[in-house]
Formats: structure tokens, C-alpha cells, sequence
């Protein structure tokens, strides 16, 4: 039977299945399998808390081929609590044979894709961006940190087998026009819910002319879909760019094999494509950057996991050569890793980039979580970033823009939105019409052998200690680092007040804010839990502590959860006493989080019944014993009449919400 690549690799890491697909049985798209992770990653700001709930597990290595924790979130360091999760962070990473990515090397994505990705391996990471490693072939998927803690304990990671889409790319991008100007397009055609429970898998002759980074864009905002990752062949191209890196050993060929079947087929042509912008408030909100044209910008920031690599920055300084930031707009750039940095100095783009008048900012994710550089009032801003939530920039009222780093290079310097085709410069990148990075070799600014000296430089990567000199290093706690609360106790029957009602697409933003003010407190669950759902409603805490923390439910629109991986938007909730979240539909990490710690994910079977309830009523979830030991539908009263809720929930999940969470179900012996 013919299989795409995503099958392929998902069938060699599979570990139990519902079916013996060893004996060509097809695996049925939605039923439940467990695979096999090679390797994690973690972020400072979800970190702490993976690794505190680590600890638990009881083993005294981890037990994956390679594990980084990273540093690249919280590195706004305005008193202690910051950096005391760093010092935790590297102590618990020499304890237990972690590579330990110091704060400055840059975000995780851009890092481990140049130091440990490694086609047809499994990355599981604590970010939901994790996808972006799909660009050298690798199935990378984001999950809550509680997942990635069990993986690294040696433990199997649970997803419903994915539907496989298709998308064909034909002929090449035109100079002025980017990789993330597909991946906005294939968002325009798909909507931030069209990929739920879908892996995006892109093949055609239109990928040959996508350099490694450029793919990793494309596969880092597949986030934005919903999808459970994104994929590219490992080719040629991934075979140049790993061997820029030192790495030539790691490559492999990876391809879907001929004739494979694909559930959906979606098809591109790059020769058609035109410079896209996503509007303000969502990543789907897609025009023409033609449509904008003249509309005045106040900022532009470049940067973000999803463009900062070097072929970004190189890009960038093609456009702004000899011109000035224009006047009344602030600019900024960050590279994606101090590899990048060290490169572009090389290159003399760095160079480039300071006469134009951008400002240089830390190798981080920075402004993209509403660390630093926040936009004026009501002002307009181009980002390069994955998001734009209403908010998440820092200023309430700014309009958010995500454009590529083309386009946010031609607007910096007209002051406008500015489609960057129809300025004058030249970029060598394009100088065949087909993209050529510099890591190819093929650019007389940068040799192979800076890049490669630039590659090596790795004095900001801690290796793993040996076992037994691992096991005398002393765990570092500040004085924020809390234990991880625990699930509340299972009950069989549930009378819920509605303390929250809620419209389409919240993001994990709107649920529990990143930000300067917030992040800080991700190691401690009692005072980042003040900030549950204030986006939505500023009252909410005070209303739950006025009520005890008493049980109660969220009733939500489409799409609850999307965004973030972060755990914190169940553990908030979970520690302010809601137990149960009844909506329209979930995104998919979000859902398994809120299993995760025991809140039960109920969807409406007849979505017009959330028009039944109000804020303040009282829901009685009568049969929770029944659905989760038999997998019938929930029954839920409200106002004398009774609704269905849909029980879509694997049988691993409903034994994980009958045990009190998945920390509990794995201290019983669940696997």
C-alpha cells in the first residue's frame, strides 16, 4: 500500500494501535495510537512546570535519545523570579541528562533545527510551534508539558491518527513574495480550524525551490490550522542545510511514496502567489497586501520561531540597502539564534540592518509573547510573527498585522504597506528566480566555512553530564517555584454553575496571558491562577474566590483553545474550581490539556443548545459515570430540559478523567 511520508514515520514509531497495521491493516483516521518519541523540547515559560511534574515520575534519567530545555521565553529579567527559573532549569537539566540551551542562544525552533532535528524522528515539545522541526522531515507535534514530561520518563504519546492533507506546490515564489506568504494562503483557503486532527503534508516541484528555512516557516504556522504538525520531504535541500550546520550524518531521504493517497489534496502555484497580510484579530483573516497598500504602519518588528533565520534577515537587508527606516516608524529585528546573529555579522547584514535604523533586539521570542517592544495606541504594526490575538502584543487597542519579512522590510521603509515587488533592489537570493540561501554555498558574502565556524560555536548549549556525576547535582528552587497543584478529586455527578460564557475561537491567550506581567508567575499556579480568563472577563477570579473556587463550567464557541500549548490555561481553571468545559468545538492541544488534568471537554451535539444557557445558571452533569466507563453521550440539565453532549473521548482519555488526570492514571501503573 502506497504511504505518504507522515504515515511512514508515524507507522515506525508506532508502539500500540487498535488495529495490527504491521499486517496492512489501514489505521482508521481518529482512532487512538501511541507512538514513540525520540526527542523533546521545552521552553522556559512552560519548562518549570513540565519539569517539576518530571520530578515526579521517579526516574533518574531521562530517557529519550535527546532532550533540550531552552531558554528563549522569560529572559526580561526585571527581579528575580526569571531567572530563578533558569538557575531550576539547568540544574534539573545536569541532573537528569538534559542539553541545556542557555538564555541568548535563541528560540528553541530556529536552535534545534540547526543543533538536533533529524529526519523521520519524532519530536514531542512543550510549545505549540514545535511543528516548525516538519521542515527538515521530522514529525514534530506540540503538547501540554505534562505529555512531554511522561515522554521524557520513557512513556508512549497518545494522539488520534491524523488525516493526511495534501498540498501540492507547483512553479516558484516571485522576488517580494515569501514562504510565509503560502502558508497565509493555505490559512485563507483552511481557517484556523480546517487542520484539527490533520497533518498537512507538502510535496511537488514547487518545493525543490524552498530552502530549509523557508520550510520551517511554512510548517511552524501550520499551528495556526490547528494541525496536529506539518510536514516537507527531506531532500537535497535538507541534505545542504544540514551539512551547513555540520551535520551531514543526521540526513536521510524521506518521501511519500509514489501514488500515495492523500484525504484532501490542496494545490498552490507559487507563480500565482501574491504578498498576503493576516488582519487583526486572527491568523485567518487573510488580504492582499495590494488591498492595503498606502495604509499607515507606526511599527514593524521581524523576528519570532517563525522568521528569523538568516535567509529572513538576508532578505531584509536586500530591501532596506541604502534606505532609512522611514520616518514615524519604529523598527526592530531579532534573529532567530545566536547562530544566525554570528552569520549575518558575517555576511555583513547585520551591518546592513543597523544603517537602516533597525534596532537590534535579543536572540528570543520577545515581542511575539508581549515581552518588550509593544506598539503604540491604536497603532498599526507589521510583525513576522505566528499570531495576533487581540492583546498579546502588550497594547490592548494596537492592530496587529502578520506579513512576511518582505513585506514588513518595504513597509519599515515607506512607511506604508508596501507590496516589496514593486521596489527597486536587487536580491541575489532571487537571482535565478529560484531561492538560493547562502547556507546552499552559492553566496560569495558568507563561505562555507564561516558558516560552518558560526555552526560550531555551541559554547551556549550545555551537554549532559554522565549519570553518575549527574546524580550529585543539587536542584535549584527560588522562592516562585510551587509544586504543581493537584486535579481535583473525580465525582460521579457534577452541579455546575456557569461562571463564564464564551464566544468563538478563545485562544489560550484570552484563557491564561504570556506578557512581562504574567509569565513570571508560570512556576507558581496559586498567583498566576489571578489572571484566568481576566481577557475575557476581569471579574472572574474575584467572582471564583467570592465562591470558594466552587465546581463550576466554561460554555464556549468553535475553536476553544486555540493558540498555545500552554498547560497553564487548564491548570488555572482546573486550581479555580471548574471542572467541566461545554462547547462548540476544541482545539486540539488545549482539549488534551484540560484531560490532562481531569476538566471534562463535553461538545454540544446540537450546537444551537449553547443558545439555551446563560452565565449564572446552574448545569447538572448527571451521567459522568456511565460516559466515561462506556463512552455514551453526556447528559446535561439546564432550565428543565436536558442536553447531549457529544463523548468523542479515546478510551485512554476517559480512563485518564476517571482517575483524576493523567498524574494520577500514571501513578496507578496507565501507560
Amino acid at each position: 500500500m502506497a504511504l505518504t511520508l507522515a504515515e511512514k514515520i508515524l507507522q515506525n514509531h508506532i508502539v500500540s494501535c487498535e488495529v495490527d497495521w504491521k499486517k496492512g491493516e489501514p489505521i482508521e483516521r481518529g482512532k487512538d495510537i501511541a507512538i514513540k518519541i525520540d526527542q523533546t523540547l521545552t521552553q522556559d515559560a512552560t519548562g518549570t512546570m513540565t519539569y517539576l511534574q518530571f520530578e515526579t515520575i521517579g526516574v533518574p534519567r531521562v530517557k529519550t535519545e535527546v532532550s533540550v530545555s531552552y531558554v528563549d521565553h522569560n529572559t526580561l529579567q526585571t527581579d528575580f523570579k526569571n531567572m530563578d527559573d533558569h538557575r531550576y532549569l539547568q540544574s534539573i537539566a545536569a541532573r537528569y541528562g538534559l542539553y541545556f540551551s542557555r538564555p541568548g542562544n535563541g528560540i528553541c525552533h530556529q536552535v534545534h533545527l540547526e543543533c538536533f532535528g533529524k529526519p523521520g524522528k519524532t519530536l514531542l515539545g512543550s510549545d505549540s510551534h514545535t511543528p516548525t522541526g516538519g521542515g527538515i522531515g521530522m514529525i514534530a507535534i506540540g503538547a501540554g508539558g505534562l505529555d512531554v514530561a511522561v515522554a521524557m520518563g520513557g512513556g508512549a504519546f497518545h494522539l488520534a491518527m491524523p488525516k493526511i492533507f495534501g498540498v501540492k506546490l507547483t512553479g516558484k515564489l516571485r522576488k517580494g513574495v515569501g514562504a510565509k506568504d503560502i502558508i497565509l494562503e493555505v490559512l485563507r483557503r483552511e481557517t484556523v480550524k480546517g487542520g484539527t486532527l490533520a497533518i498537512y503534508e507538502y510535496f511537488g516541484e514547487g518545493v525543490e525551490t524552498l530552502t530549509v528555512p523557508q520550510r520551517a516557516t511554512i510548517t511552524n504556522m501550520g499551528a495556526e490550522l490547528g494541525a496536529t504538525c506539518s510536514i516537507f520531504p527531506s531532500d537535497e535541500k535538507t541534505k545542504k542545510f544540514l551539512e551547513s550546520m555540520g551535520r551531514g550524518g543526521d540526513w536521510s531521504e524521506l518521501k511519500a511514496d509514489e501514488n500515495a493517497a492523500y484525504d484532501k489534496l490542496i494545490e498552490i502555484d507559487l507563480d500565482k502567489l501574491s504578498a498576503l497580510a493576516a488582519c487583526p484579530h486572527n491568523p485567518d483573516v487573510i488580504n492582499t497586501v495590494e488591498s492595503l497598500a498606502g495604509k499607515k504602519v507606526t511599527q514593524v518588528v521581524i523576528g519570532s520561531c517563525t522568521n528569523s533565520s538568516l535567509d529572513d534577515l538576508e532578505s531584509v537587508a536586500a530591501i532596506v540597502k541604502g534606505k532609512h527606516i522611514a520616518p514615524g516608524v519604529e523598527a526592530g529585528i531579532a534573529p532567530g539564534s545566536r547562530t544566525t546573529l554570528l552569520m549575518a555579522s558575517k555576511a555583513g547584514i547585520l551591518e546592513t540592518l543597523i544603517e537602516a535604523g533597525f534596532r537590534i533586539l535579543e536572540s528570543a521570542c520577545g515581542p511575539c509573547i508581549g515581552q518588550g517592544f509593544a506598539p503604540n495606541s491604536e497603532g498599526v504594526t507589521l510583525r513576522t510573527f505566528n499570531r495576533n490575538f487581540k492583546g498579546r502584543s502588550g497594547t490592548a487597542d494596537a492592530n496587529v498585522y502578520l506579513v512576511s519579512p518582505e513585506t514588513a522590510a518595504a513597509a519599515a521603509v515607506t512607511g506604508v504597506f508596501t507590496e516589496a515587488e514593486k521596489l527597486d533592489y536587487e536580491d541575489p537570493a532571487y537571482s535565478t528566480g529560484v531561492r538560493v540561501s547562502m547556507l546552499d554555498g552559492k553566496d560569495e558574502r558568507l563561505s562555507s566555512k564561516d558558516i560552518l565556524e558560526a555552526a560550531l560555536n555551541r559554547g551556549m548549549i550545555i551537554s549532559p553530564l554522565p549519570l553518575e556525576e549527574a546524580q550529585k547535582v543539587e536542584i535549584l528552587r527560588g522562592p516562585n517555584i510551587k509544586p504543581c497543584p493537584k486535579c481535583r478529586e473525580y465525582k460521579e455527578r457534577l452541579s455546575l454553575s456557569v461562571r463564564l460564557k464564551a464566544g468563538d475561537n478563545v485562544s489560550t491567550d484570552d484563557i491564561m496571558p504570556a506578557g512581562a506581567k504574567v509569565l513570571p508567575l508560570r512556576s507558581n499556579i496559586p498567583e498566576i491562577s489571578k489572571f484566568t480568563l481576566t481577557r475575557l472577563d476581569e471579574t472572574f477570579y474575584t467572582r471564583s474566590e467570592a465562591e470558594n473556587f466552587a465546581d463550576c463550567c466554561v460554555v464556549g464557541g468553535e475553536n476553544y483553545g486555540q493558540g498555545s500549548s500552554r498547560e497553564h490555561a487548564a491548570l488555572g481553571p482546573m486550581y479555580l474550581g471548574v471542572r467541566a468545559i461545554i462547547t462548540k468545538s476544541f482545539a486540539r492541544i488545549h482539549k488534551a490539556n484540560l484531560i490532562n488534568y481531569g476538566i471534562i471537554p463535553i461538545n454540544f451535539v446540537n450546537p444551537s443548545d449553547y443558545d439555551l444557557i446563560k452565565q449564572g445558571d446552574t448545569l447538572e452533569l448527571t451521567n459522568i459515570d456511565d460516559a466515561l466507563k462506556n463512552g455514551c453521550e453526556f447528559e446535561i440539565s439546564v432550565n428543565g430540559k436536558v442536553i447531549k453532549g457529544t463523548n468523542d473521548l479515546a478510551p485512554r482519555s476517559r480512563e485518564i478523567l476517571l482517575a483524576g488526570g493523567l498524574a494520577a492514571y500514571t501513578r496507578n501503573g496507565g501507560q
